[in-house]
């Protein structure tokens, strides 16, 4: 694991991906690893792009400033690749996750990676989401996601995490449904 990571998560007000930034810091935490999670604020409406962050790193974080250079971009509205630069400043090495039902193949001549050495994943988060959560919320599928591509955190503390996290707000029946949403974008997340 690199020093400091960072990720970029870019959705839509609803979607939930400041409380995705969230998630992933708790369970971050419960690794022993320093974290920052933070929003960036605009138009604060449904529907209106929006982007958050995070920052692990196993040593303390003496860094205050909004993430520039991202280890790791998540895509949460696929409709975004059309009106914002998803790979902007992502390091070389980086990895991108893009919630989507479209062919990896489609979704590449979408993005302008050039010769940069940069991977692309896809899952269909929705419709994991949908099946599992009985609602369109692809925030907690792209966490598992992000888990299974990455080398930071483990699956079963993930979702030990989650279920905590959780369990102070939402009944089994939610709970249960977020965890089985991420166990299947953990399993079904592909490049």
């Amino acid at each position: 694991m690199e020093d400091l990571i960072e990720i970029r998560w870019h959705g839509r007000g609803g979607q939930g991906a400041v409380t995705a930034s969230k998630l992933l810091a708790t369970a971050a935490v419960e690794e022993g690893y320093y974290i920052q999670a933070f929003p960036e604020y605009g138009a604060e409406r449904m529907g209106a792009p929006v982007q958050s962050f995070n920052r692990v790193s196993k040593d303390k974080i003496e860094l205050h400033s909004q993430v520039k250079e991202p280890n790791y971009v998540l895509v949460l509205d696929p409709t975004l690749l059309e009106s914002i630069d998803i790979t902007e400043g992502i390091k070389d090495g980086g990895i991108i996750i893009i919630n989507t039902h479209e062919p990896l193949e489609e979704i590449k001549k979408k993005i302008n990676i050039g010769d940069r050495d940069i991977k692309i994943y896809t899952v269909d988060a929705n419709k994991i989401s949908v099946d599992e959560i009985k609602r369109t919320m692809p925030n907690t599928p792209m966490i598992g996601a992000l888990v299974k591509v990455s080398d930071f955190l483990n699956i079963d503390s993930l979702l030990k995490a989650i279920r905590k996290f959780l369990s102070k707000k939402f009944p089994e029946k939610v709970i249960k449904g977020n965890l089985n949403a991420i166990k299947r974008a953990y399993e079904e997340v592909g490049n």
